[in-house]
């Protein structure tokens, strides 16, 4: 018992700062505390430049964002071979926390968007000892097999080295919180490679082409993975580029990490932490829901460009129904519409806190099919002893001046009667025989609420509904009684 009791003793007193990021009972804990993403991806080529990225960082801190999705490429880090650079990496490392900001790296080493164009020269100029991937035709690609022993070697020694020099200068820092492994992988444009080693590989599998594709850029991603692991564990996961629907694999990335190969890919990836959905199509509601299953912690790294105005109505959904770590809009850098997005994240920050300690939440937003279909219909929800019904079509704004699927909402059960009621452009009616004992607007302040105007009369409809108006976000305190 003595030989545990000690280094138990020592586990215990670490203090919280010490604590590397780390997933824990499905969220993600930064220096001992929960921590919510309110994130930004960068442009695939705006961290490749540090002077051109200066003047956006600023801004991207006046949206209220905690913190950045920034690529770190093979080619720069290993331009020679064995010969290791990191100063893209040291720089914005720097850079972020200078603005306090955080950050999640995204590591492009054997394959973005399916491709291979950012490994380095030395790989691309060497198709014989690092193995393309060919077609049916038996022709080569300009894309390297996932079958190349040479490549998964060197692109999980470039990450290992990536990772040490990280916790070397992080270490103690905690800007970077968690790493994506590749960007976007998947087979194009049929759904499995072919030559000798794929078509005997495959001679020997029992399953579908997608399936085999799945199964092994699992295996090579879990690889790269281990490998930085081994140098400094931080959470990992791999992005999926979704489908479109009645398409075959080969028409969108085959084998990628997907809701429907959920299986292959957990099974053959027990050091990836996640398997995350990037959404750019109007459906994102039933994507996201995909990606929820036991033991899978949703995260949405990429969404439809940062100036899509139903992307906080979205984020509210997976936050508050699903409780996903974090919400991250792509190109945050070229937004237009800065302040709708930003308003929204000062809303959140405030409610973060909230989040953790609610003794439970939900998030609402109208339902969109692929084809952009709404239904605005109300959605139904059980908070404590409570029946609430959410309404997305404002009734005291004409519908020609309000777009449903642009509004959206968090409720959370604070305990007893009360609740905090978040969002924009919804209205919320309690049953049966549920009345209004108050309904107050405010803000937290420091963690604690500062209550604004009582709200009543025509602001409840004579206490029929909790409203929140389009065009804004706020958050309303709302307590209930029984009549």
């Amino acid at each position: 018992m003595l030989r545990w009791l000690a280094p138990l003793a020592l586990v215990l007193a670490t203090p919280a700062l010490a604590q590397t990021p780390h997933l824990e009972g499905g969220r993600l804990i930064v220096d001992g505390k929960p921590f919510l993403i309110r994130g930004g991806e960068l442009g695939n080529s705006s961290a490749t430049d540090r002077a051109w990225l200066a003047p956006h960082w600023q801004r991207l801190k006046a949206m209220n964002l905690n913190t950045v999705l920034a690529p770190v490429t093979w080619e720069a880090i290993e331009p020679e071979e064995g010969k290791f650079d990191f100063s893209s990496l040291d720089w914005l490392v720097e850079d972020a926390r200078a603005h306090d900001m955080r950050l999640v790296l995204l590591w492009f080493g054997s394959w973005k968007n399916s491709m291979s164009t950012y490994a380095p020269a030395w790989v691309k100029r060497d198709g014989k000892r690092f193995l393309r991937s060919t077609g049916k035709d038996g022709q080569p690609q300009d894309i390297l097999s996932v079958f190349g022993k040479a490549t998964l070697d060197a692109d999980a020694r470039a990450f290992a080295a990536v990772m040490k020099h990280l916790k070397a200068i992080d270490g103690d820092k905690h800007t970077v919180l968690m790493v994506q492994v590749e960007n976007e992988m998947g087979f194009l444009p049929i759904a499995r490679e072919h030559g000798a080693l794929a078509d005997a590989a495959f001679a020997k599998w029992k399953g579908s082409e997608e399936g085999f594709t799945a199964h092994h850029y699992a295996r090579f991603a879990n690889a790269v993975a281990e490998a930085g692991k081994r140098e400094y564990r931080l959470p990992m996961y791999v992005n999926g580029a979704q489908a479109r629907p009645n398409k075959l694999p080969g028409e969108y990335p085959s084998g990628g990490p997907l809701a429907h190969l959920m299986r292959e890919w957990r099974e053959a990836t027990p050091s990836i932490d996640m398997l995350s959905p990037d959404i750019y199509f109007p459906n994102f509601a039933g994507i996201a829901d995909g990606y929820v299953v036991p033991g899978n912690v949703l995260f949405v790294p990429e969404a439809n460009e940062a100036g899509d105005p139903r992307a906080p109505a979205n984020a509210m959904r997976i936050i508050g129904k699903h409780g996903a770590i974090g919400f991250s809009p792509f190109a945050i850098e070229q937004i237009d519409d800065k302040d709708r997005l930003g308003n929204f994240y000062a809303m959140l920050e405030q409610l973060t806190p909230s989040l953790f300690t609610a003794k439970a939440r939900d998030g609402f937003s109208p339902t969109v099919s692929f084809e952009g279909v709404v239904d605005s219909s109300p959605q139904v929800a059980t908070l404590g002893s409570y029946k609430m019904t959410v309404g997305f079509v404002d009734p005291w704004t004409g519908k020609d001046k309000q777009d449903a699927a642009e509004h959206g909402g968090i409720i959370l059960w604070l305990g007893g009667e009360d609740y905090l009621v978040a969002g924009s452009g919804i209205t919320v009616t309690f049953e049966p025989r549920v009345g209004l004992d108050f309904v107050e607007e405010g803000k937290f302040v420091d963690g604690k609420w500062v209550a604004g105007r009582k709200l009543n009369g025509d602001q409840t409809h004579q206490g029929r509904h909790v409203r929140l108006p389009p065009g804004q976000f706020g958050i309303q305190r709302v307590r209930l009684y029984r009549y």
